[in-house]
């Protein structure tokens, strides 16, 4: 890619934090982490082409054009919420990924993130934002090279980057509860 290239994207994230909270790289990527889906699939129950999410998702394209899709958007991050704090199975989320699949209408995103009962955000979506914010100014590759040079004298920190910079969620979950108590 070259640095027209990069600044075009770099712009079109930039437009994407503002109008919708983050990039949608970010938020389509803990979707499909958060319901268990693949690109194509989200694509499917967004209403949008595979090619066109992947425009949206690398920054190559910023908006989205069509309110219907927005608000399947909103709609699935309420249904991720619901799935994470368990008050909605991941049996029931499959035919409610339906129900919103076919969904019209035009509201637009909101930045409130999903909680769970007691208002506090649960620990996979704590987890989730930080794995999100180490991965949008690094590459997995580039935080375990940092983690790799930190690791003689400051192990824990270098623990903390190769967990949450390129390791799975369930792994990220697990450090986090080990060092919440």
């Amino acid at each position: 890619m070259d640095a027209a290239q990069q600044e075009t994207t770099a712009r079109a994230r930039e437009l994407q934090r503002s109008w919708y909270g983050e990039p949608l790289g970010a938020l389509f990527r803990r979707l499909i982490d958060d319901l268990g889906l693949n690109q194509a699939r989200l694509a499917q129950v967004l209403g949008l082409s595979a090619p066109m999410l992947s425009q949206l998702m690398s920054g190559q394209r910023a908006k989205i054009g069509n309110p219907a899709v927005v608000q399947r958007v909103q709609s699935l991050q309420d249904l991720a919420g619901q799935v994470a704090d368990g008050s909605v199975s991941a049996g029931e989320a499959t035919g409610r990924m339906e129900e919103i699949k076919r969904s019209q209408g035009g509201s637009v995103l909101t930045t409130s993130q999903s909680t769970n009962t007691s208002g506090a955000p649960t620990v996979r979506r704590v987890v989730r934002e930080i794995q999100s914010l180490l991965r949008s100014v690094a590459a997995a590759g580039d935080i375990i090279d940092a983690a790799n040079a930190l690791a003689p004298t400051q192990p824990e920190l270098a623990e903390f980057l190769r967990v949450y910079g390129a390791g799975r969620t369930a792994d990220a979950v697990a450090h986090y509860e080990a060092h919440q108590s």
